[in-house]
């Protein structure tokens, strides 16, 4: 009965939304550690040339950066792709390899990466709130003994928290202005940018950038 009550009362509703975040948070984090991150393959050698043609960042780029053979894989490795020796492949548009997911954030799960840490940063909000709420603060040491756990929870939370929020924060800006964390942090050692006669020769406007990596 009392749990019928809470249910009229809207009163489960929340706690079912807070379940299925977190469902939906450990969903997407095997999902994009699982999945191919975009892996170039030596059967797509020949159709490398051609998918890069059909790019929106070819038209901006400088015409005589040629393609190179990895020197590890020896695949023909298209523009804005590296290879990742923890991975042993080359992936498409590289951005980095990440240790908590154990796989690279490439061109085919960089945008369920972003989804992640959004749910996930939903979720540690929604927890924290949740650990504050529970705290009522006395100065004892039996009120210590008593909280220390939901103390140490509520700040381990605040420090994921602040680490997921700075994290999609500056994947965020990227993918505003169409770069990657490695064309970012290695801009003087890559060819394509270092011979480009623009800072970012993949940059079409905030409006075009989200879009072509969202949609």
């Amino acid at each position: 009965s009392d749990l019928r009550e809470q249910e009229e009362r809207g009163e489960l509703l929340q706690p079912l939304i807070f379940v299925l975040l977190v469902l939906c948070s450990v969903l997407l984090y095997f999902k994009v550690s699982l999945m191919d991150p975009g892996f170039v393959k030596p059967e797509e050698e020949a159709k490398a040339g051609e998918a890069e043609g059909q790019s929106l960042v070819i038209p901006r780029a400088t015409g005589d950066v040629k393609l190179r053979r990895c020197g590890y894989c020896l695949v023909k490795q298209p523009m804005r792709a590296r290879h990742c020796q923890l991975c042993q492949h080359c992936v498409r548009r590289y951005d980095h390899h990440c240790p908590w997911i154990e796989n690279c954030v490439g061109e085919r799960n960089h945008p369920l990466f972003i989804a992640y840490l959004s749910v996930q940063l939903v979720v540690l909000l929604w927890g924290g709130h949740i650990a504050w709420s529970g705290l009522y603060f006395q100065q004892s040491w039996e009120w210590l003994q008593h909280n220390i756990f939901l103390l140490l929870s509520f700040f381990l939370i605040i420090i994921f928290t602040i680490v997921i929020l700075l994290l999609l924060v500056s994947h965020l800006y990227l993918i505003s202005c169409n770069t990657t964390t490695w064309e970012f942090m290695s801009h003087h050692r890559i060819s394509y940018l270092r011979h480009s006669e623009l800072e970012n020769p993949f940059d079409q406007g905030i409006i075009l950038n989200l879009w072509g990596f969202f949609c």
